[in-house]
């Protein structure tokens, strides 16, 4: 039953993600052909700045997913209840707290930024795109969690996957319609606001909640140790367009924000890829099943790094002349920027490679034990995008990602090879190996392929061409590198 959840949670993760990234691509494009560059800028700088209200989450949210695992398992529900009553009212104060925040970017923002736009038509759009974010703290998150922990989160996706729909259809018609971005926001607020509605009432209807349950010691333990992993989360997301506000202009935000849309969607595609697996191993880590959770790690490493080769390596290539289509006609800004394309990709590309390691950190419940190595990780993204923005611009911001990125997906290899489930060291030192030698002939592919004419069916065209000769390539280094795990995956696709 396990294993079907897993396989359901990962194909619905999939879907929504595959939604995500259409939709993520259609609404951005209507903003820079009907509002230009500067407002899409200015829509990304709130987002992110409204982000900044989650360092207050302290990480709870991945600590309260952590600590459902075992009484979910053991179906005491008497512990479930005091878990979820606890985060509720911590979820709560941080809903109070975004109403402060946003009076204070409403006043504030106006005077940070380098824009031709009045406080007014900033502070009714920071309202607007707010609205959401307080209703998922006040009462959607805590029920999301539980329903995640629980193994169920394909049914979390359900309702995103509509909601986006909706959500996606709405905005174009209203954009067509030549009305204010404000009332587009507003408009998305209002659909966005059935998710947590329907969380709530999945929860009290197939759930035994005690709900005045009274709380006479703190049922989550380590509460306060997933503040590190958390800040990282944050500034790894949202710190290079917060730099670039602050340092830049709207306009590299723009840029920033563009090229972000892809590779954003790819590391979605990742991330939903591995959801299932966090409640899985979880499972397995609380039930002391270490056989079966290092023969799954060790082929979900695989799967990772080989898909992180094949999609980022693609990516490497056929991202410039993407976003060539994707912002042709648009003159206001130089969206071709080949050099950013390069960092940004290698940035995300390692954020990827460390989530199998990631992952086992938050199954292993060791919050604690690993919180300085993502402090320093925060530390080393904000430092050197602050350093190096003034001189190379978005790409100084691209830099500091990937340095960061690169010191902690060695740091957690590390840790799981001596404290957590001991998966050998060499089998990552061999893995690291084969990527670097699957990388060789990037270099020339690159200056290989180039775009004949700005369409989307000639981009099209040349992804398929790079994706059938890079994909090749990978198959030959892993038939030779990995030969047991591609005749088992060989056998099983003939099955």
């Amino acid at each position: 039953m396990r294993k079907n959840f897993l396989v359901i949670n990962t194909y619905s993760s999939l879907a929504y993600q595959a939604v995500t990234v259409a939709c993520g691509f259609i609404l951005p494009r209507l903003i820079l052909v009907h509002y230009g560059s500067a407002v899409n800028g200015l829509v990304n700088s709130i987002i992110q700045f409204l982000g900044v209200i989650t360092y207050l989450d302290f990480g709870i949210t991945a600590v309260v997913q952590s600590a459902l695992y075992k009484p979910l398992a053991e179906k005491n529900m008497n512990e479930v209840s005091q878990i979820i009553a606890s985060a509720g009212i911590f979820f709560r104060r941080i809903a109070y707290a975004l109403i402060i925040y946003i009076c204070i970017l409403i006043y504030m923002f106006p005077n940070i930024i380098n824009a031709d736009f009045s406080s007014t038509y900033m502070g009714i759009l920071i309202v607007a795109i707010s609205i959401n974010l307080f209703a998922n703290y006040y009462f959607g998150l805590k029920n999301q969690l539980l329903i995640a922990a629980d193994q169920k989160i394909y049914i979390t996706y359900l309702v995103q996957i509509f909601t986006l729909i909706v959500n996606t259809l709405l905005c174009a018609i209203l954009i067509e319609c030549d009305m204010s971005i404000q009332f587009v926001y507003s408009a998305t607020a209002t659909i966005f606001l059935i998710r947590p509605l329907y969380y709530w009432m999945y929860v009290n209807q197939h759930y035994q909640l005690k709900k005045k349950i009274k709380l006479t010691v703190e049922p989550i333990k380590q509460k306060w140790n997933g503040i590190a992993q958390h800040i990282a989360a944050v500034v790894i997301g949202g710190t290079d367009s917060i730099v670039l506000t602050l340092f830049s202009t709207l306009e590299n935000v723009s840029i920033y924000a563009v090229y972000y849309l892809v590779i954003n969607g790819l590391v979605k595609l990742f991330v939903s890829s591995t959801t299932g697996f966090q409640s899985h191993y979880g499972m397995l880590w609380a039930e002391h099943r270490i056989g079966e959770l290092l023969k799954s790690f060790n082929r979900f490493v695989w799967g990772i790094h080989t898909g992180v080769i094949f999609i980022f390596g693609c990516t490497s290539i056929l991202i410039v002349p993407f976003v060539k289509v994707y912002t042709n006609n648009i003159t206001d800004t130089n969206y071709d920027v080949p050099l950013f394309a390069v960092f940004i990709t290698l940035a995300f590309a390692m954020y990827c490679i460390r989530l199998p390691f990631h992952l086992m950190v938050l199954a292993g419940n060791r919050y604690k034990a690993t919180q300085t190595s993502y402090i320093i990780t925060a530390a080393i993204n904000i430092l050197l995008s602050v350093l190096l923005v003034k001189k190379y611009g978005i790409v100084g911001v691209a830099i500091g990602t990937l340095v960061s990125m690169v010191y902690h997906t060695v740091w957690l290899a590390f840790y799981n090879s001596r404290h957590l489930i001991k998966w050998p060291l060499k089998k990552f030192k061999k893995r690291i190996l084969v990527d670097c030698i699957s990388c060789i002939p990037l270099f020339e592919l690159i200056g290989f392929f180039e775009l004949t004419e700005l369409s989307y069916l000639a981009w099209i065209f040349l992804a398929v061409k790079v994706a059938c000769i890079w994909g090749l390539w990978i198959v030959i280094v892993n038939v030779f590198f990995y030969p047991g795990i591609c005749v088992a995956i060989w056998r099983k696709i003939k099955r």
